[in-house]
């Protein structure tokens, strides 16, 4: 199935609180046991960046699994910025720990080389160009940094996309339902996102799996020392 390209910003607050309010829980628990297998250590005392951070969900359930972590998270939409901050002022042990930036990539809002862990999910298939983000990745990393990238894996026809609507979101919004039917059709394959880390000089260092029906994931660490986790 050709890849059909959506808009980069979910920027309608319908659509965003729409979003926010959607169970999300699987697909997040699964980021999040993938970085928990990628970084068996102690993540707290790091840095995280969290690009394309949406209403704040996965930030939120990490930086309660890791007291010490500190986060800034990065989105092009403020209304998803402010309902991140409404969820993140809801925690007071978290709140300090979050630094909330409305930007799209590339942005001057990102210090370069500082962050001992970059982390996005649900991004990269909105992107119209893909290599800003691996760019944006390699310019915040410190020597070490884990990365991990999860996002929506193309299908193979879009009955394959239509039966994956039905089966995970049979009881959601229409709204919600069509930006899933969007998302599969604009999102990659995995050899389009290797080939991307190829051309952007990652292929060595980070490395492209299947990891659910419709989810891949990238992982690896960027050159240099290891970030203590």
């Amino acid at each position: 199935m050709k890849r059909r390209p959506e808009p980069e910003l979910m920027d309608g607050l319908d659509q965003a609180r729409a979003y926010a309010e959607a169970d999300f829980s699987e697909p997040n628990e699964l980021f999040l046991r993938l970085l928990a297998e990628q970084a068996p250590g102690n993540l707290s005392g790091a840095r995280a960046l969290d690009i394309g951070c949406g209403p704040a969900d996965i930030m939120i359930r990490l930086l309660r699994r890791y007291p010490g972590l500190h986060c800034d998270a990065l989105d092009g939409s403020q209304p998803m910025l402010e309902l991140a901050q409404q969820a993140v002022d809801k925690l007071p042990g978290i709140a300090p720990r979050v630094r909330l930036l409305c930007d799209k990539l590339p942005s001057g809002q990102l210090a370069s080389g500082v962050y001992d862990l970059i982390f996005s999910n649900s991004l990269l298939h909105h992107l119209h160009e893909p290599q800003v983000l691996w760019r944006s990745i390699r310019a915040a990393a410190k020597p070490g940094a884990l990365v991990l990238v999860m996002d929506l894996m193309r299908p193979a026809s879009a009955g394959w996309a239509a039966a994956l609507v039905e089966t995970y979101a049979p009881d959601a919004p229409d709204v919600l339902k069509q930006d899933f039917r969007n998302s599969l059709h604009a999102a990659f394959e995995p050899a389009e996102v290797t080939e991307q880390l190829r051309s952007a000089g990652l292929a060595d260092v980070l490395e492209v799996h299947v990891v659910s029906d419709r989810h891949l994931a990238v992982w690896g660490r960027m050159p240099g020392e290891g970030a203590g986790t």
